[in-house]
């Protein structure tokens, strides 16, 4: 392997299952901390929110949709800077 590429980046599939156990995780793991707890940080707070907004009666999705929204808008994005990183990678290896 040519030292100019550099060691490969995260496979996009290994980020997207970090990115679903844990909010902002898949972030961090492609190098992206800032970014990644930002993430975190909307979702227990959104969580919270409507945690608190919400009726005693609902479900706990339903309590917590805020935070679950975040959480699921985080995924897809960890994944595609991790999909265009390997892209890129992987072009500039051929």
């Amino acid at each position: 392997m040519n030292s100019v590429i550099g060691r490969p980046p995260l496979n996009p599939y290994l980020v997207l299952g970090i990115a679903i156990l844990l909010p902002g995780a898949g972030h961090v793991a492609i190098g992206e901390p800032e970014r990644g707890l930002r993430f975190a940080f909307f979702t227990l707070l959104l969580a919270i929110l409507t945690w608190h907004l919400s009726t005693p009666e609902q479900s706990f999705v339903g309590r917590a949709a805020g935070g679950l929204f975040v959480w699921a808008l985080s995924i897809p994005d960890a994944y595609k800077i991790a999909r265009i990183r390997y892209e890129v990678w992987k072009s500039r290896a051929a």
